[in-house]
């Protein structure tokens, strides 16, 4: 901006103390304090001054736009105009209409916030409307499994940007936004619409009581260097640094079951890192597809001058393939990562038991399964763990290090050596479904479900209201049709089963869309069609 667009624009404003000057308006905005009382009282002290054809527009977040209109002699002329913070940068606004509100009033604010060169979507009068209604719901749920000590801040946080893509944390962002805001909103959503998944997790309340509001006040979940920074500082909650006497098991061998998509990012993964990898598949076929496979990949760094010829020729000769799990007994580490199905894995730990030697540390790569199950099959529970990587394996940071109750404390140790080794980052958690990123995921792709199956807004505009409202890399109902609606399907009912929480009850919409066989992308159709 030069310095004469910057004098042209300050002159088209006009700073008044004075709400008298507000008569010869178009267009009122209300934006004060989240407090209904006081915005019906400022509305109902404008209505009398200004003429019948202006339109009324409050900035709430999460109040009702239906209670707040009925301060003005017309509220079919009211609509929420719910901008995001900081509004001269985020390009995305929420058209709120309630049950009166006149359809032409609705089509001229969308003209307006074009003109000011924002995107909107509409939808209807519900407490959070589209953004914060499924955002602070997952948000929530993060704070809840904190509150828990499933696991830690960091942990939690980590797992979310590197596994989802997200910009920040849920705790960091609760955080940021404020812990008293964001009790404020969870507690008109959850009186509203009476959904447990909103009433606001306790330790919430605890903190803002005890002044700790985030970063306004210099601490929250984390600590800053003083009230308003963005800059954490260590406290007593920060993780220290593992200790070099630590009894790890050597690892230098590994063994992966499988040879699908995650199976074979996985193998690429450990040969590149410098283990020696015997991989198991089926058929003569699968073992040529894997290898193809990851020379494809090879060739394709080695052409962006990621890495070398000789590192191309030495993670291909650490990479064996066979078809018999019996060739696995002489590998430090064995990773499963075959079909999601419990019986299968079941049986094949069982098989690995028989097979493996003594001190192998034997993995699963499960995202959903109970660990726990496939150790207790086992003559040695206690070197069963869970390694999560994401897909596709060589490109995601992200490992969950899923530790069971018989879990031994160096298998453990020994797990998080390894992820680091390969150079992905592991975050640490218990043996429950989901772990951290399904668990917090899903509920909201779900959620998301739900709104649009109640016809509240567009899958359209949920999407793009995640997207440019919250910074989400994805939509839900994008994200849902990649994942694929059977494997979502599959997550969500075994969320259900393990928490038995209502709100985690697969959406109807998602179950008929798999029995039809709309699974998404993969299958040609989904929430949307593809060519």
């Amino acid at each position: 901006m030069t310095a004469q667009e910057r004098g042209e624009l300050l002159d088209r404003i006009a700073f008044t103390t004075s709400i008298q000057d507000c008569v010869a308006t178009d267009l009122v905005i209300e934006a004060v304090t989240e407090d209904l009382d006081l915005k019906r009282e400022i509305l109902g002290e404008v209505d009398g001054l200004v003429s019948d054809h202006v339109i009324w527009c409050t900035n709430t977040s999460s109040l009702s736009v239906t209670q707040i209109s009925t301060a003005v002699s017309q509220p079919s002329r009211v609509v929420g105009l719910h901008f995001f913070n900081p509004a001269p940068v985020q390009d995305f606004v929420e058209i709120v209409r309630t049950v009166v509100t006149d359809n032409a009033v609705v089509e001229q604010v969308r003209e307006f916030v074009g003109l000011i060169g924002k995107e909107a979507v509409i939808c209807e009068d519900k407490a959070g409307f589209i953004a914060n209604s499924l955002l602070f719901g997952y948000l929530n749920h993060a704070a809840s499994m904190y509150e828990q000590k499933y696991a830690s801040r960091e942990d939690i946080d980590t797992a979310m940007r590197l596994g989802c893509g997200l910009p920040m944390g849920p705790l960091a962002l609760l955080d940021l936004i404020g812990l008293d805001t964001a009790y404020q909103i969870l507690d008109t959503m959850y009186r509203e619409g009476r959904d447990r998944l909103h009433a606001p997790s306790p330790i919430l309340k605890h903190m803002v009581t005890a002044g700790l509001k985030g970063r306004k006040s210099g601490r929250g979940f984390y600590t800053y260097a003083e009230p308003g920074s963005p800059q954490t500082i260590a406290d007593d909650l920060t993780p220290r640094a593992t200790s070099a006497g630590q009894q790890v098991r050597a690892v230098s061998t590994v063994g992966v079951v499988g040879s699908g998509t995650m199976a074979t990012g996985i193998i690429e993964v450990f040969a590149k890192s410098g283990f020696a990898v015997t991989f198991v598949a089926r058929s003569v076929d699968k073992i040529d597809k894997v290898h193809a496979s990851i020379s494809r990949s090879l060739e394709k760094a080695l052409q962006r001058g990621k890495i070398s010829e000789d590192d191309v020729a030495a993670t291909r000769a650490r990479i064996s393939g066979t078809m018999q799990l019996e060739d696995l007994a002489g590998v430090d580490l064995v990773l499963e990562a075959i079909a999601e199905d419990l019986a299968i894995k079941t049986a094949l730990f069982e098989n690995l038991d028989e097979i493996c030697k003594p001190g192998a540390v034997l993995a699963t790569t499960t995202s959903s399964l109970p660990v726990v199950d496939l150790a207790a099959v086992t003559s040695r529970p206690g070197d069963v763990v869970g390694l999560h990587f994401f897909n596709p394996a060589p490109v995601m940071k992200l490992v969950e290090i899923v530790d069971t109750v018989a879990t031994s404390p160096d298998v453990i140790a020994t797990a998080i050596d390894v992820v680091q080794r390969t150079g992905k980052v592991g975050v640490r958690c218990g043996d429950r479904a989901g772990f951290i990123v399904n668990a917090l995921l899903f509920p909201y792709l779900n959620d998301s479900i739900k709104m649009a199956e109640g016809n509240y807004a567009t899958t359209e505009d949920i999407d793009s209201a995640m997207k440019l409202g919250c910074g989400y890399p994805m939509g839900p109902f994008e994200l849902l049709d990649v994942v694929g609606l059977d494997v979502s399907l599959a997550i969500q009912q075994t969320l259900y089963r393990e928490f038995r929480e209502p709100g985690f009850a697969p959406a109807p919409w998602l179950e008929h869309l798999v029995t039809a066989g709309y699974t998404g992308r993969k299958a040609g159709r989904g929430f949307r069609s593809y060519a």
